[in-house]
């Protein structure tokens, strides 16, 4: 009887395995709000790494996080990094494209939790009420990612959090005297 649950709980990890192995290489999270504000006013809390801190949804996480940056306060060659508990992680963020006012990408750079190099972008496009922004994670599915996915669901456990920084950054930008 103790051979037939060995062999059932094996044949159960081995699917699972494989099963992970099946899943698309690469992933892509996306998120969007309507911010009432021009796209002008919005551009500058997002491509200034300084300003992240008033609306990431990662910032209060851990308030003994260590942050340090690099290069201009803004545009390409801003740096921002961070190293916290386990809620945050460790790494840094590069803004590798500044397009004012509607486009800002960042190569991210995890160390922890897991080491692995993702791209972040936000499109801003103006509408008849404001502006819709975007923000889009994109990376590889390293075999980890893949077999930690089974059993989380990444869109929606990353998309929660773009959700919450995303209201944060519409608050802060509606709330502007300019808007």
């Amino acid at each position: 009887m103790l051979k037939k649950i060995l062999l059932v709980v094996v044949a159960l990890v081995a699917a699972v395995c494989l099963y992970a192995a099946t899943l698309p290489d690469h992933f892509t999270v996306r998120r969007s709000i309507l911010i009432k504000a021009p796209p002008e006013l919005i551009f500058p809390l997002i491509d200034n790494v300084h300003r992240w801190r008033e609306w990431s949804p990662y910032e209060g996480r851990d308030p003994a996080m260590l942050r340090s940056y690099s290069g201009p306060d803004s545009g390409v060659g801003a740096t921002y990094a961070w190293d916290g508990n386990a809620k945050v992680g460790s790494g840094s963020m590069e803004i590798t494209v500044a397009q004012p006012p509607s486009t800002v990408t960042l190569a991210l750079h995890f160390i922890k939790p897991f080491k692995v190099d993702d791209i972040a972008q936000f499109t801003l496009q103006p509408t008849d009420g404001g502006t819709e922004v975007v923000w889009t994670l994109s990376g590889p599915m390293l075999y980890v990612s893949k077999l930690m996915s089974v059993f989380f669901n990444l869109d929606r456990m990353i998309g929660g959090d773009f959700e919450a920084g995303l209201a944060r950054l519409k608050a802060l930008a509606e709330q502007s005297p300019q808007s």
